[in-house]
């Protein structure tokens, strides 16, 4: 390695992409195309990042495995920054055998994490615990600590593990102090800040009452039925009942939530449940049907009494009162929102990956947010990127999409 492109990689280390390209930037050798793309990418400059590192890696050729391993790593590095997540991982944990097999811990390292932050990004929490389990950040250069702990945030955060959260920020925010790398502080403090914003809504007739992070774990906790309308289920203690594949019955349980402690109208019922103005007989007979299929849903929890006017929803008497939690943001694509509000570019494909929903579907959904200038797209066909204004006023942790164990 020559001194050029040893001066740039210690200033790559640093975060100075501006000093690493004064150094290697008219040069075409592999080494300094792969060093070039490090640099662009940090400066936000994805596409061309993307570019410089994979003619590195042709440049590279067969027989420096090690070096185009690293330029595999380098560029899946910059898919996640795009949210291009459509791709195989499959070349991504080899480049990683390739680089623990050489001894080059650091980058096998790197790669473990973006594979763990993909599935986080996903929703595949399960999966993302089992990968970042595997890693041990106490042994790790101040850098790849500060990821590892930030991602280990984010999975306790999405699983409302407060304590283990703050204890991860915390972990993170020093090692991010010894990194010295001002992207890297500044991305862990704005996660901390998410612990002090309202995450949810807890309503009671015309009132609502915003909620942190920490008050809607104690409120999980407490022995209360909650039909949580963030993640779309109804919860007592530990008991999850999860009724996002089952909208007509979480939009009846959550109209029974809204009227409680009273009785909800048969007509309201029926307006929320299947969209009608003007019901008939055929449609309150289908209301029967899909009250006694909640009913016995709920049957561990609470009970469903009909009276004169409607139904009336009664949890068991030692779990007091009924909750019910909203999204901080209104709206059907609350969970699209949600996604986009990290300030990254994503794609369609990528957003129907991580909702679990049709490419069509999320078209559909992001035309409607475009005409209410909620989002705007960026580029055109295969190229086009959707963005969102920021959200700094609230978390949407919990608008995120997850699999997680009471799911």
């Amino acid at each position: 390695m020559d001194s050029l492109i040893a001066a740039s990689a210690r200033a790559l280390a640093t975060g100075d992409a501006i000093g690493a390209l004064q150094r290697i930037a008219l040069r075409d050798d592999p080494p300094a195309l792969a060093l070039r793309g490090i640099a662009m990418a940090q400066l936000g400059e994805h596409p061309r990042a993307r570019e410089l590192l994979r003619r590195a890696a042709r440049g590279f050729g067969a027989h420096e495995e090690l070096a185009r391993a690293r330029c595999v790593v380098a560029e899946a590095e910059v898919a996640l920054a795009m949210r291009d997540l459509g791709g195989s991982p499959r070349a991504l944990m080899a480049a990683s055998s390739t680089l623990e097999a050489r001894a080059d811990h650091a980058n096998a390292l790197q790669a473990r994490l973006i594979a763990a932050r993909r599935l986080l990004l996903l929703g595949r929490l399960g999966d993302a615990e089992a990968a970042l389990s595997q890693l041990d950040a106490r042994g790790m250069p101040p850098l790849p600590a500060a990821i590892a702990e930030l991602a280990a945030a984010e999975l306790a955060l999405r699983s409302l593990r407060i304590e283990a959260a703050r204890a991860a920020l915390a972990r993170a925010h020093e090692a991010a102090r010894r990194s010295t790398v001002p992207a890297l502080m500044a991305e862990v403090a704005q996660a901390r800040a998410t612990l002090d914003r309202p995450a949810a809504r807890r309503l009671c007739g015309a009132q609502a009452q915003a909620l942190r992070l920490d008050e809607v774990a104690a409120l999980f906790d407490a022995d209360t039925l909650v039909v949580d309308a963030c993640r779309h289920g109804v919860r007592r203690g530990g008991t999850w009942l999860p009724l996002a594949r089952r909208p007509v019955l979480f939009a009846l349980a959550r109209t029974l939530a809204e009227a409680w402690p009273g009785s909800a109208d048969r007509d309201a019922l029926i307006a929320a449940a299947f969209r009608l103005r003007q019901p008939d007989e055929t449609h309150r007979v289908r209301l029967r049907v899909e009250i006694g299929r909640l009913r016995k849903l709920l049957g561990p929890v609470a009970e469903i009494e009909a009276t004169a006017q409607g139904f009336v929803l009664k949890p068991r008497p030692e779990a007091g009162e009924v909750v019910l939690l909203a999204p901080p943001i209104d709206g059907d694509q609350a969970s699209l929102v949600a996604l986009l509000s990290d300030g990254a570019a994503w794609s369609t494909s990528s957003l129907a990956l991580a909702l679990g929903a049709s490419q069509r579907t999320v078209q559909r959904a992001l035309a409607e947010l475009e005409a209410t200038g909620r989002v705007r797209s960026i580029g055109r066909a295969r190229a086009q990127r959707w963005l969102a204004p920021p959200l700094a006023g609230f978390t949407t942790i919990l608008l995120l999409p997850a699999s997680l164990p009471f799911d």
